[in-house]
């Protein structure tokens, strides 16, 4: 296994616990007490896959610059040292941590095999996870909720025992919890992703991901102190670094360079031809199809969109309270939502 040293941005210590509705934790260390173990499913199977690179994590100037266009052809020339992205965002009631799973390719092996993989192929691919957690006095608060992003379709999921229930739409299952071996071992969310198209669900007996996390191979992800990079298609222990959305300098505040997105909504990615190798719309060697290559094909968290929820597109992130309060009922639930933020940079332009 590689590994890149990077600097671990918050210590686990464990904090005084605070009144109801306060947590006692600095954003950052709750970010990482409840950052999640991902699963993430690779594809070997053509020249596209790079024996698998083509799906391990990666942060978006993987390649060491902001320029989107050249991520996919970057992908096999630059080590993939494993980052996702974070951004919390709070209300009294509740911290919605939002965690970014950064590919810089979305593509096909051609063979079709999976019924969320088509013949296009796009450069850049963002799909991630919405963890909701109540203030309630103890220092990490509680683990309430989990919504995941799958391209243009949300899934919802409850802790075993939680007390959410089904709102406007329905809960999808149990959300799994798995510990960590390199913190003190406290049970995490479990995440996983499919391979090629990056689709992101909780890493449950009927996701589309199971029978690879049990049977096949794919990188299994923890949070850690370094960002290290998958030793092959099959490493089950690598560990990934935490980075703020909002921190100087970062996904937030380059929405508006051109060369990494193409508008605030969209990562650029052009269809350009690949010299290193498969070009994007290939679509894999082994299949029937010579597919398309979409351009700036690839949302950031603010753009998200579930195509047939009610709440507004980039809510997920932007909006959290109002989301959750149209997915969920529990126990106490106000008549009018607790939307007043008492942190939300996204609404502070």
């Amino acid at each position: 296994m590689v590994v890149l040293a990077l600097a671990w941005c918050a210590a686990l210590a464990r904090p005084a616990a605070a009144a109801a509705g306060t947590l006692a934790t600095d954003r950052p260390t709750l970010a990482a007490w409840w950052a999640p173990v991902h699963f993430q499913d690779v594809d070997t199977t053509g020249e596209t896959a790079l024996a698998g690179q083509s799906d391990y994590l990666a942060a978006y100037d993987f390649d060491g610059d902001l320029n989107g266009r050249n991520n996919w052809e970057n992908t096999g020339r630059s080590p993939l040292a494993a980052h996702v992205y974070y951004s919390v965002t709070q209300t009294q009631s509740f911290s919605y941590l939002l965690y970014v799973y950064f590919h810089p390719r979305d593509w096909s092996d051609g063979i079709l095999d999976n019924y969320q993989e088509d013949l296009t192929e796009h450069e850049n691919d963002s799909e991630g996870v919405l963890l909701v957690v109540a203030n309630d006095g103890t220092a990490y608060g509680t683990l309430k909720a989990a919504l995941t992003v799958a391209h243009s379709d949300f899934y919802s999921y409850v802790p075993s025992g939680g007390d959410f229930t089904s709102g406007a739409e329905s809960v999808d299952g149990t959300l799994p919890l798995k510990s960590d071996p390199h913190t003190d071992g406290h049970a995490r969310p479990f995440t996983a992703q499919q391979a090629n198209t990056h689709a992101a669900w909780a890493e449950t007996a009927i996701s589309q991901v199971a029978s690879q996390y049990n049977s096949g191979d794919g990188v299994l992800y923890y949070p850690g102190d370094t960002a290290e990079v998958p030793s092959g298609a099959n490493d089950r222990d690598v560990q990934y670094t935490l980075t703020d959305v909002f921190a100087s300098g970062g996904m937030w505040d380059r929405r508006n360079t051109t060369s990494l997105f193409a508008d605030p909504g969209r990562f650029a990615g052009d269809d350009s031809s690949n010299p290193y190798g498969a070009a994007c719309g290939a679509g894999g060697v082994l299949g029937p199809a010579y597919g398309a290559c979409d351009t700036d094909a690839a949302n950031p968290p603010w753009a998200w969109d579930d195509h047939d929820d009610t709440p507004g597109a980039g809510y997920l992130a932007t909006h959290p309270a109002e989301l959750v309060a149209d997915y969920f009922n529990w126990p106490g639930e106000p008549a009018t939502p607790d939307t007043t933020y008492i942190w939300n940079p996204y609404l502070a332009g």
